[in-house]
């Protein structure tokens, strides 16, 4: 009798220890692109997180909702909603290691694959992710990647972008076009 309550309990310390212990490659610009099911800016309307599953397979689930300005590769709607694991219900929280974190407010670039299907829906994890946050010297709109780090050249993710250093940061626009041009640029030479 106590075996068949330990099992599922064993099951998710594993899954969970091996969640902790997620290592990812980060992706190029036309992995980004090409991965992803669904490309869109939008601004964060509300965060959610609820209990899930019965048991041993209880576990906590965080629904962040978009309000969707512009669909840059497929269609959702004006309004888009992502389900990832973890987050925090009342005193109890759960963390996955590198997952992005949302608040309403918050304005974004999202590259999305299989949502609902995987723990964190975005291409990468915290890489298909990219914040729009106003430069205070500027006051334009810059891209922040994952890190915090302003976007420079797109070229460079995946790969170190210490030599851009001096390069000014992208505009969520700049990243738009890019994604389009890549996306045109995938349908002309489709891989064989």
């Amino acid at each position: 009798m106590k075996i068949k309550y330990l099992l599922p309990i064993t099951f998710v310390a594993v899954a969970l220890v091996r969640l902790t212990a997620t290592t990812v490659i980060p992706p190029t610009f036309g992995q980004l692109v090409q991965q992803a099911e669904f490309i869109f800016q939008g601004t964060v309307t509300d965060v959610k997180s609820v209990w899930e599953g019965e048991g041993g397979q209880r576990h906590i689930e965080t629904y962040v909702t978009f309000q969707v300005q512009d669909s840059v590769k497929g269609e959702n709607g004006n309004s888009y909603t992502i389900r990832m694991l973890g987050g925090t219900v009342g005193d109890e929280t759960m963390l996955v290691s590198d997952a992005p974190k949302f608040k309403v407010g918050d304005r974004d670039i999202l590259f999305v694959e299989h949502n609902y299907d995987q723990f964190v829906p975005l291409v990468g994890i915290g890489h298909g992710r990219f914040h729009i946050q106003r430069d205070e010297e500027t006051g334009r709109d810059i891209v922040i990647n994952d890190e915090g780090e302003p976007v420079k050249d797109l070229a460079k993710l995946g790969r170190e972008e210490e030599s851009v250093a001096a390069a000014e940061a992208i505009s969520p626009e700049q990243l738009k076009s890019a994604v389009k041009n890549q996306l045109q640029a995938q349908a002309d030479h489709p891989a064989q």
